[in-house]
């Protein structure tokens, strides 16, 4: 454990990529097999099931530390991170040990299912015997918020230094479905990888356009596709394997039964890449309507009827068994669509259409991207290959400007890690009459230095404590964009955004001058259709 905890330390004191790469090399050349190969699964978001809740561990820790339930809790809205609270408030540990990462995990991996007391006493026997540093990276494993500022593409890059592989293909190999209990560190790096043949191939990402599109060179050397708003996922089709894989790597087959026809008409060793959307006619249905089936194991019929899967073709990663990745898009481009022109018709599939022309047209086309439930384009050069993640510069993603309304905050809560001692998460609202309502909350878009002018504001202007939250006098005013809206009977505004983010803090603006809930009623009429959802009861007012 205290190599891995070196490994964790020295990642996180340094931000240069070189340093994080050698610390990771040395780490992947001289750790046990067993904990290299749970490094990996946890750099890779493999972390094991949670099987302690926050509450157990909270109580659990004020009793060891011996101090009032209250008194915790205080320390912990201060600190802002539970693994760090537990740890610091700890008494020294009574004979310190130096278990592996792997027999750590084993063993929380073990207590699922059991009583509450054999829990208890495997936590707080570990704790009795762990340094502070061990104890907090623990505790992070315990509460599954385990993150330690890596890419998955720099650890591919280590892995790569120390196994001599090739990154690409180092990279495809740690795809898929394999179970860090049960795989050695060579079966997963060298030849073969842990998979069972239904691996995906690690995606190729845009990055957002910020230039004008004229400087990209000639329309004709691009290809520009609809920004779909919707899932994204790779269709394996090999000899005896049939998979659907979302770009999170989560096996998501079973949830999208509407494909398994494919299995039977696609050539064997074929992979594709698109978007899965739910599909009305010639459209897509609102992201609202697929997000209904994500989560489930199995989607009833009904709902299948109401918001049926369909696959818009991007690319084509392989063919016949072939890895098509090297080839130029224009070339792979080419044999998708003979590939989809083979298939028998009314199956949910079909090559995600293209728009056409110069920058001029090409810039009409997309200010109506919404009437085409799309986000905006995807300007793709025709003579890149399928890269593995982001590189920027032959793929851009050309989205329409955010929806923003100007909103005020009235709630502001700590962040997390290195933001504990900030408030970053906030609660805005818009009127509704004389009314201030909540609609949604936001932790992203402004700078350090602004988060730490605000942290000084809410200080001098709580007016109450709700714990780690503070309910501030409504006065500075944000814009907030978003990507989308819907109904939401869960929410008290009675309309849900999708992505909202603070865009800018609009000091120019007071109070008075945010917008109405009247004016977001409108917008979600006017995109979806629908009138806002019943939210939850208001309280009644004091009288």
């Amino acid at each position: 454990m205290k190599r891995f905890v070196h490994l964790f330390n020295a990642l996180d004191s340094t931000t240069k990529t070189g340093a994080k790469t050698a610390a990771l090399v040395d780490y992947f050349r001289t750790a046990p097999e067993p904990d290299r190969v749970w490094t990996i699964a946890l750099l890779s978001g493999r972390r094991p099931k949670r099987v302690i809740n926050a509450s157990e561990l909270r109580l659990w820790a004020a009793e060891v530390a011996g101090i009032p339930l209250w008194l915790f809790e205080e320390s912990y809205a201060i600190a802002g991170d539970l693994a760090e609270t537990i740890a610091r408030l700890l008494p020294p540990p009574e004979a310190e040990q130096d278990p592996t990462l792997d027999t750590i995990i084993r063993s929380l991996i073990a207590l699922a299912g059991r009583a509450q007391a054999e829990r208890r006493a495997f936590v707080t026997a570990s704790w009795a015997s762990l340094g502070t540093d061990e104890r907090f990276l623990f505790n992070k494993l315990l509460t599954g918020g385990f993150r330690m500022g890596v890419s998955q593409g720099l650890m591919t890059r280590a892995l790569a230094q120390v196994t001599g592989v090739d990154e690409a293909v180092m990279a495809h190999r740690l795809m898929g479905n394999w179970d860090p209990a049960r795989t050695g560190f060579a079966a997963l790096t060298q030849e073969g990888g842990a998979g069972d043949g239904a691996q995906p191939y690690p995606f190729a990402l845009a990055s957002p356009l910020e230039d004008l599109p004229e400087n990209l060179g000639p329309p004709d050397d691009w290809l520009a596709e609809w920004k779909w708003d919707g899932i994204r996922g790779q269709i394996i089709a090999r000899p005896s394997t049939f998979a659907i894989w979302s770009r999170g790597e989560e096996l998501i087959t079973d949830r999208f039964p509407e494909f398994a026809p494919l299995q039977d008409h696609l050539p064997p060793g074929t992979v594709l890449d698109g978007e899965i959307v739910a599909w009305a006619g010639a459209l897509p249905l609102p992201f609202a309507e697929l997000q209904k089936r994500i989560g489930r194991k199995s989607v009833p019929k009904k709902l299948l009827a109401e918001a049926p899967a369909h696959f818009l073709a991007y690319d084509l990663l392989e063919l016949e068994g072939a890895d098509m990745r090297s080839a130029p898009l224009s070339t792979r481009r080419a044999r998708l669509e003979a590939v989809l022109a083979t298939l028998p018709p009314g199956l949910p599939i079909s090559a995600s259409p293209v728009a056409r022309g110069d920058w001029a047209a090409l810039t009409a086309q997309r200010a109506g991207a919404r009437e085409k439930m799309a986000e905006g384009l995807m300007l793709k050069r025709l003579s890149s290959p399928y890269h593995t993640g982001r590189k920027r510069g032959d793929w851009w993603k050309w989205k329409l400007d955010p929806f923003s309304v100007d909103a005020v905050m009235i709630y502001a809560q700590s962040g997390h890690g290195r933001r504990a001692n900030l408030f970053t998460d906030f609660t805005f609202a818009l009127r509704d009459g004389n009314d201030l309502v909540p609609f949604a909350k936001a932790y992203s878009g402004l700078t350090d230095a602004e988060f730490a002018e605000i942290t000084r504001w809410v200080g001098k202007h709580t007016q109450e404590r709700f714990g780690p939250v503070r309910r501030v006098t409504p006065e500075l005013v944000f814009e907030i964009g978003f990507e989308g809206i819907q109904a939401s009977s869960r929410h008290k505004s009675g309309i849900a955004l999708r992505f909202p983010r603070m865009l800018r803090w609009r000091r120019d603006k007071a109070v008075a001058d945010i917008d109405t809930m009247d004016a977001l009623r409108a917008l979600l009429r006017q995109e979806t259709g629908q009138p806002p959802a019943a939210g939850p009861p208001r309280p009644p007012k004091d009288n």
